[in-house]
């Protein structure tokens, strides 16, 4: 295994239950290869351009695309964020603000101790 997955808050998690089985199925595939395998091709995992260190996980299921923001920590720790289903081109400016809110919080978080 090459990668650890945590999530921070419940972003994640509340989107993922509000799944389909199909639609958690492709996501649990994509977030297995991300653990196992040691170069994650950028159809699956890409660092969105002009963000410090803020990546987006990349889903496809039949014609739907679904998104899932991380970021790393150590390295190897890969910290899921929050994740939308995607229905244009641009990310959503309320989502993308929202993975950076969420991504500075957990490093404060983690400075403190909490």
């Amino acid at each position: 295994m090459f990668r650890k997955i945590i999530l921070h808050k419940k972003y994640f998690y509340d989107f993922y239950e509000s799944q389909t089985e199909k639609v958690k199925d492709k996501i649990d595939y994509v977030l297995d290869l991300i653990r196992k395998v040691q170069r994650v091709p950028e159809t699956f995992l890409k660092h969105l351009e002009g963000t410090a260190g803020l990546y987006e996980i990349r889903v496809k299921s039949g014609t739907n695309i679904f998104r899932i923001f991380c970021f790393f920590d150590e390295g190897k720790l890969v910290v899921l964020i929050n994740a939308f289903h995607k229905k244009t081109q641009k990310t959503p400016k309320g989502d993308l603000e929202l993975a950076l809110r969420l991504k500075e919080e957990y490093f404060k978080e983690k400075e403190n101790g909490k």
